[in-house]
C-alpha cells in the first residue's frame, strides 16, 4: 500500500514538472486583445513581444502595462526575430504566413471572436492554461465576476451606440451585453440589427432613444465619418443625454470587460440623475 501511494506521489510530481516544462517561455502577441490577456496572466519574462498597438493610449486598454515590452508587426520575419514558442492572436495576413511559422516549430493560436462574458470566461481559461497559469485565470474570473455582481442596473432606457459614418452596434455584440448589464435597451434590437448596420441620422432622430452612446472621439473631427457625430441635429436632440465610453474599453472582449461595464454605468448615472 505504501509503495502504491509513493508511486502515485511520484507520478504527480512528474506530471506537474512536465506540465511546467511544457509552458511556453517566449510568447508573442499580434493582437490587441491578446495583449490584455498576456499582461494580466503571464509572467513578465514570458512575454517576448506585444502587438504594434499595445502602447497606443487611444486603442489599448493596457497601454501603461505595455511600457517596456518589445512591439511586433504582423509579419513572419518580425515574429521570427523574437524567437517565440507561442504566437497568440492569429490569424495573420494569410495561411502561407501561418504555415511558415509552423514550419519553424512555432505554435500559432487564434483566440476566436467573443461577444459575451461567458465567452470571456472560457477564453480566459483557455489562455491561462495555454501559458501555464490556470490558477491565475481562475483568480481573474473570480475578480471579474465579483465586480460585475456589484453593479446594479438602472431603470430601463433605450439607447443607441452611434459610430462613425452612421453605423450602429447591433444586438449580438459585446457592447450590447454591456449595455444590458447597466439596464439599457439597445435600439438596434427594435430595428432588427444583429451585428452592425448603417442607419441614417433621420431614423435615429425619429426613433427618439433616451440616450446616445459614442465611442469615437468626437472632438477635433478630421474626416467626414467622425464629423457626422458632431452634427447639430444630434447635439440638439440629445442635449444632456450623450454618453461617452472610451474606445479602449469597447474594442476588446477580455480583462477590460468589468471596467467597461463600470464606466458605462457611471456615465449613464451622470446624465440621468
Amino acid at each position: 500500500m505504501a509503495l502504491r501511494v509513493l508511486a502515485i506521489l511520484m507520478l504527480m510530481v512528474f506530471a506537474g514538472g512536465a506540465a511546467e516544462a511544457a509552458a511556453p517561455r517566449r510568447i508573442v502577441s499580434i493582437n490587441l486583445c491578446a495583449d490584455q490577456y498576456l499582461l494580466a496572466l503571464a509572467d513578465r519574462d514570458q512575454i517576448a513581444g506585444l502587438s504594434q498597438w499595445a502602447r497606443d493610449p487611444t486603442m489599448s486598454y493596457s497601454y501603461r502595462k505595455a511600457a517596456g515590452y518589445p512591439l511586433v508587426v504582423r509579419s513572419a520575419e518580425a515574429i521570427l526575430k523574437l524567437k517565440p514558442d507561442l504566437v497568440l492572436g492569429a490569424p495573420l495576413q494569410g495561411l502561407d504566413t501561418r504555415n511558415m511559422l509552423r514550419r519553424f516549430g512555432l505554435t500559432v493560436v487564434d483566440m476566436g471572436f467573443v461577444t459575451t462574458f461567458d465567452g470571456i470566461v472560457a477564453q480566459t481559461r483557455q489562455i491561462a492554461a495555454l501559458i501555464g497559469h490556470p490558477e491565475r485565470g481562475e483568480a481573474l474570473i473570480a475578480s471579474m465576476r465579483a465586480r460585475l455582481a456589484a453593479i446594479k442596473p438602472g431603470p430601463p432606457r433605450v439607447a443607441v451606440h452611434y459610430q462613425r459614418q452612421g453605423f450602429v452596434t447591433g444586438s449580438e455584440t459585446l457592447l450590447d451585453e454591456i449595455m444590458r448589464r447597466v439596464g439599457l435597451i439597445n435600439l438596434a434590437r427594435k430595428l432588427g440589427d444583429t451585428r452592425i448596420a448603417h442607419i441614417d441620422l433621420e431614423t435615429i432622430l425619429a426613433e427618439r432613444p433616451d440616450l446616445i452612446i459614442f465611442t469615437d472621439r468626437r472632438l477635433n473631427a478630421n474626416d467626414w465619418g467622425v464629423k457626422l457625430l458632431n452634427h447639430p441635429a444630434l447635439a440638439h436632440a440629445f442635449r444632456g443625454r450623450m454618453v461617452y465610453l472610451p474606445d479602449t474599453l469597447a474594442i476588446c472582449a477580455g480583462p477590460s470587460y468589468p471596467d467597461a461595464v463600470e464606466a458605462l454605468s457611471a456615465r449613464v448615472r451622470a446624465v440621468t440623475n
